[in-house]
């Protein structure tokens, strides 16, 4: 037979006092008597009261939680980032209600409009959706994630993806690469057109070969990315350097490379994944660290939630290259 819930009248009674000073004691008011406020706590560990947040979000008009709205959990980017929101927002007693929306426009839209409705703290959200602008009005902060929101001037953290894909190619034709391939997701996304766009600057900048050939798009898992790397290498003349533009792909045309026995291939990676310091040789990747991005838009949104006003509405994150082998190898003379 299961107990009756204990109410907080029932902690009041037993620590003989109102509920409303129970109350306050149990949302963290300093302005109680220390004498009271171990007498509520005790009364509170002794029955093993737990408030009800469902009866507290009713109360002040909103819920203790974040939305979080983003591709895939299963992305390594979006996992990493999406942890430390977590653990900071637990830190400060927030929850975390996470959506994926598998890059699908209309999934978003319907995902964003339910946790608004839900009346959530704030909102963080990785855009995918051609239009942002019902959130003018958002009851809640409204934060995006990793690429800017189209048509909406939204509050922003992002790192430079045109400048990363320029470091890569830069570090490639450093090496003394001619012959760049490219591999990366759909061009739906900003993030991937701004690669796309920051290597093809580059490698005009840098009179490297152009060819149409050499540019592999539309892939955005690792069987996908490892098939763009088999259909480079079967090129007549295939690429002695490739620039992975994302971390999923990434997996792919690390694998393509050992499998293929072509690890002499040089290989710059946008995006840090497991493994990759520990493989002969080491991949060089382009760090774009997805948890200082999520330690930055989770302070960004506690500060918001706080009433503080934000000193800079776009913030953008440093990328770093880590050199570890697999991108300082100068062109292959195979016969």
């Amino acid at each position: 037979m299961n107990k009756p819930q204990v109410r907080l009248k029932d902690v009041a009674e037993l620590a003989a006092t109102s509920t409303k000073t129970a109350s306050r004691v149990i949302n963290g008011d300093p302005r109680v008597a220390e004498e009271t406020r171990v007498r509520i706590l005790a009364a509170v560990r002794e029955l093993g009261y737990r408030p009800d947040p469902t009866a507290r979000s009713l109360r002040k008009g909103t819920d203790d939680t974040l939305g979080l709205v983003i591709d895939s959990i299963a992305d390594p980017f979006f996992a990493n980032m999406t942890g430390t929101i977590e653990r900071l927002a637990i830190a400060r007693g927030l929850r975390v209600m996470i959506a994926s929306t598998g890059r699908d426009p209309r999934l978003e839209t319907t995902v964003v409009d339910d946790l608004l409705a839900r009346r959530v703290a704030g909102l963080i959200v990785a855009p995918t959706a051609p239009d942002y602008a019902h959130l003018a009005n958002a009851s809640c902060p409204v934060l995006f994630v990793d690429r800017r929101p189209e048509g909406f001037d939204g509050e922003t953290v992002l790192v430079d993806d045109n400048g990363g894909a320029r470091q890569a190619v830069t570090h490639l034709a450093a090496q003394g690469h001619q012959r760049v391939g490219y591999v990366g997701g759909k061009m739906d996304v900003a993030t991937t057109r701004s690669r796309l766009q920051g290597y093809r600057d580059q490698v005009q900048a840098s009179a490297l070969s152009d060819a149409d050939e050499l540019v592999r798009i539309g892939r955005n898992t690792a069987d996908e990315g490892r098939a763009a790397t088999e259909e480079l290498l079967a090129l007549p003349e295939p690429p002695t350097a490739i620039f992975s533009s994302n971390t999923r792909c990434s997996l792919g045309v690390v694998a393509a490379l050992h499998a293929c026995n072509r690890t002499d291939v040089a290989l710059v990676c946008f995006g840090d994944f497991g493994l990759a310091d520990v493989l002969q040789p080491g991949v060089t990747v382009i760090d774009h660290d997805p948890g200082a991005i999520g330690q930055v838009a989770a302070e960004t949104m506690f500060d918001r939630l706080a009433g503080k006003q934000p000193q800079e509405k776009n913030v953008m994150l440093p990328l770093r290259l880590v050199m570890r082998g697999s991108g300082e190898q100068p062109p292959a003379v195979r016969r």
